[in-house]
């Protein structure tokens, strides 16, 4: 390792170790308490070596809270994660973010998916693992809160499919979920299956993700890791299932192929429904940015792609002064933890049902601030990628599966390739 690249890393535990302080709740934040394991796990040292060398965490894959289903006692719940970097051990964050009541788990498995099978329950031969925290081999999650297991002794490669099983056995409330995964996952309704490689017991399918919402690994061949902070244009809306073809995921394909000092986890904080600034579809950007950004690991940078909602939902904001207050909180609290902030142009959507004159002059006012007011490190211009030359209110006809508003697999590659990757590394 170069003196540049310690430096580097050792900058980047430094904001780590900020990020994992949690922000003093206020009315406004909602829940913002985090339980990590100690870190950091240090390597073996030299007899010449005057200090030894932390080994690192960095975020792999994150899903935000998006709102509560019943829970279902007894079930086993199999989550396939789909990683942005690899590393040689793993840690997971369950959540109760948004549930009512002490969550009981009764185990937490984690294990790679059988390979080239992403709509199987099936685990990889040998690579089943049992996660602790504390040692133990339950936990019981407060109301409000999350908790991150021990390290879990699995190499995981970059692109790995990680299928993370957790068992409630009895009744513990409302069920914390991210509700549109575009990922076919798997519940099998009673009894403990958590450890069982063959995935027979799962006879029903869900679209959605239960409890879990955050992979960290150790080792990871990255400087650290970027957030995707949107709503359905992030998180999946209009692309093909199983597929892993959102613009985060064809992001991170195009981090993989840089040298490890230049690569950075992706982690997709994208709700679909969500606001800058009305709760709805989970908690509003402004409330959740803490749980979101600031707490996951390793963060360098993030995204901020929201506001089509706020322009384009009942009720409709008509004042762009209040979606640019909003970024400026947002930039701000991201750069008190060192984060930085890449501003990206709310997209066209004229054809859309919604779609109404005074809305789009709403949404260029809000571009032109994006662009020129100097407020964010970098711009992404999401809108000039992917807007029609002849009528730039809409999207390309290409990019459209048909609703106007998301995009279909080649729309998130349009808008991944307009990112400039410099933009997020730099300090």
């Amino acid at each position: 390792m170069t003196r540049a690249i310690m430096v580097r890393h050792i900058l980047a535990a430094l904001v780590t170790a900020l990020a994992l302080v949690p922000p003093a709740a206020t009315a406004d934040e909602g829940p913002t308490e985090f339980l990590l394991p100690p870190t950091p796990v240090l390597s073996p040292v030299s007899a010449a070596a005057e200090t030894p060398v932390p080994r690192l965490w960095t975020g792999t894959w994150a899903a935000a809270a998006s709102g509560t289903v019943a829970g279902r006692p007894g079930a086993s719940f199999r989550n396939v994660l789909h990683l942005s970097v690899g590393g040689s051990a793993l840690r997971v964050r369950l959540t109760n973010r948004l549930g009512t009541e002490p969550l009981h788990l009764g185990a937490v498995t984690v294990a790679l998916q059988e390979p080239g099978e992403p709509r199987s329950p099936d685990a990889e031969p040998g690579s089943m693992r049992t996660a602790t925290f504390a040692g133990a081999p339950t936990v019981t999650i407060p109301a409000g809160q999350d908790r991150v297991t021990d390290a879990v002794d699995l190499v995981v490669p970059y692109g790995a499919n990680l299928l993370v099983t957790v068992h409630t056995p009895d009744d513990s409330g409302p069920a914390t979920y991210h509700r549109t995964a575009k990922q076919t996952n798997f519940t099998a309704p009673s009894g403990d299956w958590a450890d069982v490689e063959n995935g027979d017991a799962y006879t029903r399918t869900t679209t959605s993700w239960y409890y879990v919402t955050g992979v960290d690994v150790l080792d990871a061949p990255a400087a650290g890791s970027v957030v995707a902070l949107g709503d359905s244009l992030t998180d999946g809306g209009g692309t093909t299932s199983d597929t892993n073809r959102r613009w985060p995921d064809r992001l991170a394909d195009r981090f993989a192929a840089l040298p490890p000092n230049r690569r950075l986890g992706v982690l997709n904080a994208g709700i679909s429904g969500n606001r800058l600034l009305l709760d709805g579809v989970g908690p509003r950007a402004l409330s959740r940015f803490g749980a979101d950004v600031l707490s996951r690991t390793g963060v360098r940078a993030v995204i901020v792609f929201e506001g089509i909602n706020d322009i384009n939902g009942t009720p409709a904001e008509t004042d762009p002064r209040a979606i640019e207050k909003a970024y400026r909180t947002l930039v701000a609290r991201a750069h008190a933890h060192g984060i930085r902030v890449i501003g990206a142009t709310i997209t066209p959507y004229a054809g859309h049902a919604q779609w109404k004159e005074d809305r789009e002059s709403v949404r260029r006012t809000v571009n032109t601030f994006i662009r020129t007011s100097g407020l964010f490190d970098a711009v992404v211009d999401f809108d000039a990628a992917v807007r029609d030359p002849e009528y730039p209110q809409r999207m390309r006809a290409a990019y459209d599966p048909g609703d106007h508003l998301h995009f279909n697999d080649a729309g998130m590659r349009a808008m991944a390739d307009a990112i400039n990757l410099a933009d997020l590394m730099r300090l």
